[in-house]
């Protein structure tokens, strides 16, 4: 067959439309989509970690709650985070050591 001869329709094999419209033969066309994007729920926003060392004075009620539900607490000197670890492996807060000796206290 030369290059310039044209191949007349076979009606053994089935014509398709693809969705561009195209004429295809013998085999289907897939149009390809991009994923959708999912938004991450929103994280509440925690300190810089510059007191993670120290332990922090907190409402019993509040640690518990924080354990259960992974939810952020606020210390006495307002530091936000989710309690994970043993506080009693760590020195006070000095922070909230000088807040409590004041006669702060967390309502």
């Amino acid at each position: 067959m030369t290059p310039s001869a044209t191949v007349a329709p076979d009606p053994a094999r089935p014509v398709a439309v693809g969705r561009a419209g195209t004429v295809t033969r013998g085999r289907a066309q897939t149009v390809v989509t991009p994923p959708e994007t999912i938004e991450a729920p929103a994280r509440p926003e925690l300190d810089d970690g510059d007191h993670d060392r120290f332990a922090h004075f907190c409402k019993k009620a509040d640690i518990v709650r924080a354990h259960v539900t992974g939810e952020a607490i606020v210390a006495l000197c307002g530091k936000r985070w989710v309690p994970t670890r043993d506080p009693s492996r760590y020195p006070v807060c000095p922070s909230c050591r000088e807040l409590k000796d004041a006669g702060y206290t967390l309502r």
